[in-house]
């Protein structure tokens, strides 16, 4: 068994590593396509491969033409099959940490919670792939208050890890409806550039597909880098719809993106917050 993951995770790896070749000869075969479909001259950097990306644009077809990368094969059963969630929190939770890994829990359908204890960072990610889990959500905290949500992909990664801000735990929001076990309709609003995309994927990708009956709505709306988590429920009466949270609430600042699993420190990079080098104040990445 362990030969069989390190030979996934070695071939994973190269695949990784040959995306940017593959991407440099997608975008010289689209360049080419673009100027003989509009009759331009041929780019000067191209004529000495001209004869070679003609014959492998002849030999695209409708599965080979859209180039595929890492995340097809990281999500390639999304949609097909129901993702499969554990919920843990950090070593020594606090109640309040405790609590609000319960609240997490309740957010996603086919979750389930599992008390810490004593078990190290490997040892539960192992126990998460012979268990056929598809995501671990590890909650962090500073003092009591929660401030920090690690999303860890099975069974090779990704791995996102968020700081969160402004926690209300749904027995501090006045009025709070009962958690519905519906599976819950999806809001992703503000992902407009390549990694909020990717983003948008790593959060979305943990919630089955919704029934179109399902009264249940999750938000994740972006606005300067801070996603805003909510979660409600509504009622249908005549024309009006009436929203009522659910809660917990809080805003998502994500900072770091890694290519393998939480206990993997060597992991490459995917992309990282880099806050005390931009110069310009309201540049935004997702």
């Amino acid at each position: 068994m362990l030969r069989r993951q390190i030979r996934e995770r070695q071939q994973y790896l190269f695949q990784k590593s040959m995306e940017g070749k593959d991407k440099a000869l997608q975008d010289k075969k689209r360049r080419l396509k673009e100027a003989l479909e509009s009759g331009k001259p041929i780019p000067t950097e191209l004529r000495g491969e001209e004869a070679e990306l003609r014959r492998l644009i002849a030999l695209d077809d409708e599965q080979t033409e859209d180039l595929r990368d890492s995340r097809d094969d990281e999500y390639r059963w999304a949609g097909v099959r129901d993702p499969k969630i554990m919920v843990t929190t950090s070593r020594d939770a606090s109640s309040r940490l405790r609590q609000f890994a319960k609240e997490v829990r309740l957010i996603f359908p086919n979750a389930q919670r599992l008390n810490r204890g004593g078990y190290v960072l490997g040892d539960l990610v192992q126990l998460c792939r012979d268990s056929d889990v598809t995501d671990l959500v590890i909650v962090h905290e500073h003092r009591g208050e929660p401030d920090g949500l690690v999303v860890c992909h099975m069974p090779y990664g990704p791995t996102a890890y968020f700081s969160l801000s402004n926690v209300v735990m749904r027995h501090d929001i006045p009025g709070a409806s009962k958690v519905s076990e519906a599976y819950p309709h999806l809001i992703a609003h503000g992902f407009s550039t390549p990694l909020g995309e990717r983003v948008s994927d790593i959060l979305r990708y943990l919630f089955p597909v919704a029934r179109e009956e399902s009264k249940r709505v999750i938000t994740f709306a972006n606005d300067s880098d801070y996603i805003s988590f909510r979660h409600h429920v509504y009622t249908q009466k005549g024309k009006h719809v009436e929203l009522a949270e659910v809660g917990p609430r809080f805003e998502m600042k994500p900072y770091q993106i890694r290519l393998g699993t939480a206990d993997q420190t060597d992991a490459d990079m995917e992309w990282v917050a880099k806050p005390f080098m931009h110069t310009a104040k309201k540049r935004t990445f997702l």
